[in-house]
């Protein structure tokens, strides 16, 4: 039997870090993001020959193993490992797995889209649809957050995984002891058009950690530090307003209130931006763009520009002179789904 799954990328739209313990726990989070038509995806081949083979050929990697009910963690593919060492003790009682399994991504590891949250949404949902689980996207989205940020030891945020497990434009609220509320927003079409025109979605050319600028951006708000801490309750005010803007297709202020939030999330953490980020959106602005800001936690990745549709080819001539690559923004209504051939 083979089974499959795919989960997609998500833009961070507004509210990235206010989702990060201990500022949500604390004041509670409000993120708004929107899927794209970019995805992690997961293939499981049944085995009968007590091996596990995990293979991520956009990395160049393959490892095989010996069908226990726990992996060691080595370096290599630890988050395959961390997976699957949680859905056997989990919900197998302990019983080994063989199988392999096969995992790829539109974006490269450190893009600011969410790849590696939605690399473990995809693989859980593969699980799931294997072993028949009972997980629905509230029950996926939050235990490939535990994988990820307890099992695995990655920083992070809770976002990406709510974004991949649910699909669409959401704007989601972050609690203590975890409590996650998704609210799915019904955007016209005509506005999600508009804003797939006035959107450009380019690649810095830096693949970055997002770890330390979340670590940096915790301490902050562990230590009360004012600056950062004023800065989040900004994020969290400014997203309230942007989704009020989508919803009524303002794009300009949208636009507007994009830029504002940009300059508040640079003074969350130190290494958020960079002088190669700010040449890039100096010369996007020169050129014509409303708006810009990183998509994630900062530092390099990709990066979303706003701009008037008309003036959309000046804006590319302008960011043709940087070691980047433009990539086409369509949105999904979609979150993981997963399949059997």
């Amino acid at each position: 039997m083979i089974i499959r799954s795919r989960a997609p990328l998500r833009i961070g739209i507004a509210g990235g870090g206010t989702d990060v313990s201990p500022f949500c726990d604390e004041y509670g989070g409000y993120v708004l993001n929107a899927t794209i038509n970019k995805y992690a995806y997961c293939t499981i081949e049944e085995r009968c020959d007590g091996k596990i083979v995990f293979s991520a050929p956009d990395r160049n990697e393959r490892v095989e193993y010996d069908s226990e009910p726990s992996l060691p963690f080595d370096g290599q593919l630890d988050l395959h490992k961390a997976v699957y060492n949680r859905i056997v003790g989990q919900f197998q009682d302990g019983q080994p797995l063989s199988f392999h399994m096969t995992t790829y991504c539109d974006a490269p590891a450190g893009s600011g889209l969410g790849s590696s949250s939605t690399l473990v949404v995809s693989m859980v949902k593969a699980y799931t649809e294997w072993l028949n689980l009972p997980l629905g996207e509230y029950d996926n989205a939050h235990l490939a957050y535990e994988i990820e940020r307890m099992d695995a030891g990655l920083e992070g945020g809770r976002q990406d995984q709510y974004a991949a497990a649910f699909g669409g434009f959401n704007f989601m609220e972050f609690y203590k002891q975890d409590k996650v509320i998704v609210n799915p927003l019904r955007i016209k079409n005509w506005i999600i058009n508009e804003l797939e025109q006035s959107m450009i979605l380019f690649y810095t050319g830096v693949s970055r950690s997002s770890g330390q600028i979340i670590q940096e951006q915790a301490a902050n708000a562990k230590q009360k530090n004012k600056q950062s801490l004023d800065a989040m309750h900004e994020l969290k005010a400014d997203a309230l307003v942007i989704k009020e803007c989508i919803l009524k297709g303002d794009i300009r202020l949208f636009a507007e209130f994009l830029d504002k939030s940009w300059n508040a999330k640079k003074k969350m953490a130190a290494s958020v931006s960079n002088s190669h980020i700010d040449s890039i959106y100096n010369a996007a602005k020169a050129a014509g763009a409303y708006a810009g800001k990183v998509s994630g936690a900062g530092g390099g990745g990709f990066m979303i520009f706003i701009v008037n549709p008309v003036r959309r080819l000046e804006v590319l001539r302008a960011l043709a002179g940087f070691n980047g690559q433009v990539m086409d923004v369509h949105f999904t209504k979609w979150g993981t789904q997963g399949w059997r051939v």
